[in-house]
């Protein structure tokens, strides 16, 4: 009977199991992020996380311990040299689970298992969450005092921008006022100047047509004062032809 076995045999014999753990503290020591599925991730936060804190004491002994679970040499000399650095003021907790949905295919669980030291854009969002300051409470009468004081230093701030916009609009309007005369102006003088063309045409060509009929008038008096120039020369002749009679 298995009573009282309350922890994920994860579906294999012990020795398979102890081997997989093992495998795979192996590859979150070395790599500090690993994805698996939520249910062995669970298990195997509850395997290495007792032997992180045994690296915090770098002994023979411990060194022994820790190498007859993961069985590799490499992940034990990370683990008490670069890791054992990094979690040695952190009193447990070394592991972060985050979740990442379902897998597809058989729908299980996936999720990253990392090692919370070594994340550091988790580190800095707790750095400065950590450096505001906490505002203490008050008691009730203070809390509307000080809501009612935050009301009236309010209102003439709100206020405030409605007088500008009113003066805005006033601005507006008196200068609107003063280019309309100045529009209505200048449509007059372009009807006035419109008015006045077509009357210096009209002027033009009458003065032509006076000049073309005093031209007329002379170019017909000039024959007739040729004419009698031209008589008195005919009649010459004709005295001289009486007197030789």
């Amino acid at each position: 009977m298995r009573h009282g076995k309350k922890f994920n045999h994860l579906g294999r014999t012990a020795s398979h199991r102890a081997a997989l753990l093992s495998n795979m503290a192996s590859s979150l020591i070395l790599h500090k992020r690993i994805e698996t599925t939520v249910a062995k991730a669970k298990e195997l936060r509850k395997y290495v996380e007792p032997l992180i804190t045994k690296s915090k004491d770098d002994s023979t002994n411990n060194r022994r311990v820790v190498f007859a679970y993961l069985q590799n040499k490499e992940s034990v000399k990370e683990l008490f040299g670069i890791v054992s650095e990094k979690v040695a003021n952190r009193p447990g907790g070394y592991t972060r689970i985050i979740k990442l949905g379902n897998r597809l295919g058989d729908n299980a669980e996936i999720c990253f298992i990392e090692l919370v030291d070594f994340n550091e854009t988790m580190l800095a969002a707790s750095a400065e969450k950590a450096g505001k300051t906490r505002r203490s409470r008050r008691s009730g009468a203070k809390k509307e005092e000080g809501s009612e004081a935050i009301v009236a230093a309010a209102a003439p701030a709100i206020e405030a921008p409605s007088a500008e916009v009113v003066e805005d609009a006033v601005v507006v309007e008196e200068v609107v006022a003063e280019e309309a005369p100045v529009a209505e102006v200048v449509a007059e003088t372009e009807v006035a100047a419109e008015e006045v063309a077509p009357e210096e045409v009209v002027a033009e060509t009458e003065v032509a047509v006076e000049e073309v009929a005093t031209e007329e008038v002379v170019a017909e008096e000039a024959p007739a004062a040729e004419e009698p120039t031209d008589a008195p020369a005919t009649e010459e002749p004709t005295e001289e032809k009486g007197e030789d009679a």
